[in-house]
C-alpha cells in the first residue's frame, strides 16, 4: 500500500459481510448492512500528549477490530475500499481462539 495514515488514524479492510440470510434468500449488495469488523492495514504513528511525547497506538497491522456503525471515511485506495478512522473510534480488537489460530 502506498498510504501512510497520520498521528492516530487507522486504516481498516472491512470484512465480508453475509451475502444470503438466514432462510437462504440473496440479499442484494444495496440492501446489505455493512459490517462493522474489520482488519487493521496500516497505522499512524501516534497522537501526542500534552508534553508533546509521542503516544504509539493499541492496534497494530493485522488486528481484528470492532467499531461504530457510523465510524470512519469510506475512501478508495489502490482501487480498493477502505475505512480510516481515528483508534478512538475503535470499540476493541477481537482475540482468535486457539483453535481458529490453529485453523488459519
Amino acid at each position: 500500500m502506498k498510504f501512510r495514515p497520520l498521528h492516530d488514524r487507522v486504516v481498516i479492510r472491512r470484512a465480508e459481510g453475509d451475502t444470503k440470510s438466514k432462510g437462504g434468500i440473496i440479499i442484494p449488495d444495496n440492501a446489505k448492512e455493512k459490517p462493522q469488523e474489520g482488519e487493521v492495514i496500516a497505522v499512524g504513528p501516534g497522537a501526542r500528549d500534552e508534553s508533546g511525547a509521542l503516544v504509539p497506538l493499541d492496534v497494530k497491522a493485522g488486528d481484528l477490530i470492532l467499531f461504530g456503525k457510523w465510524s470512519g471515511t469510506e475512501v478508495k485506495i489502490d482501487g480498493e475500499d477502505l475505512l480510516i478512522m481515528k483508534e478512538a473510534d475503535i470499540m476493541g480488537v477481537i482475540e482468535k481462539s486457539v483453535e481458529a489460530k490453529k485453523a488459519a
